[in-house]
């Protein structure tokens, strides 16, 4: 029997980060759900198929390869062999993966990506449907979020540790961007569970926000 906790929360808001602490923290195994949709994106931008491609995409998903590894702090991620841990945070898939992710056929493969990873294992997911779609009767359900401002300011942090340029204003347009587009697609949309905790993490410290989040998985197993 597995334990699960679904973090949701909209672009920049924390949550790979967060669940990443929490995961080390209480022994869960942290899926990285957004790396999975991104790697999908950067396989579609290497092969240059376009969104509109559905026979493409369908013959792709049924030989992509995505794997999650954890060494030590840092989680690798491989597509087809290849440690793509950089490439899927650049700027090329930032503004494609949006649309990508709201492809039935993309999200469905993945969907049952998901779910196998963890069966049977107490686990920690967090993404933009885990407890509306992906894990619906999850353990616990948090929904994290910050201002548009605040999760632009750490996109452009996030982004210089990696070595990406990003500035303060195309952060704030591409997070505007990906709010309006994950929050009005027609399958799968950003929004908060009904039975979600809310976290407003806008001026709280990442230890903070880890601290509040493990006292409520704690009080519920």
């Amino acid at each position: 029997m597995s334990f699960v906790v679904a973090i949701d929360g909209p672009a920049g808001s924390g949550k790979g980060t967060i669940t990443k602490l929490v995961g080390e923290r209480l022994g869960l195994l942290n899926i990285d759900t957004g790396a999975t949709f991104r790697c999908v994106t950067l396989a579609m931008l290497k092969q240059n198929i376009k969104i509109d491609e559905t026979e493409k995409i369908k013959k792709l998903l049924e030989t992509i390869k995505i794997e999650l590894e954890r060494k030590g702090e840092e989680q690798k991620v491989w597509l087809n062999g290849e440690d793509v841990s950089v490439q899927i945070r650049e700027k090329a898939v930032n503004d494609f993966v949006s649309p990508v992710s709201t492809l039935k056929i993309v999200r469905e493969k993945l969907l049952e990506l998901q779910r196998n990873i963890a069966q049977g294992k107490n686990v920690i997911m967090e993404g933009r449907d885990i407890g509306t779609t992906v894990f619906p009767d999850a353990n616990v359900k948090i929904y994290l979020d910050a201002t548009p401002e605040e999760r632009a300011k750490r996109r452009v942090l996030q982004n210089i540790e990696k070595g990406i340029p990003t500035t303060y204003h195309e952060a704030l347009e591409n997070v505007k961007a990906r709010d309006k587009m994950d929050s009005e697609r027609e399958l799968a949309p950003l929004k908060r569970a009904e039975d979600a905790i809310y976290i407003d993490s806008t001026r709280m410290t990442i230890p903070e926000v880890v601290e509040k989040i493990c006292h409520m998985i704690e009080r519920a197993k």
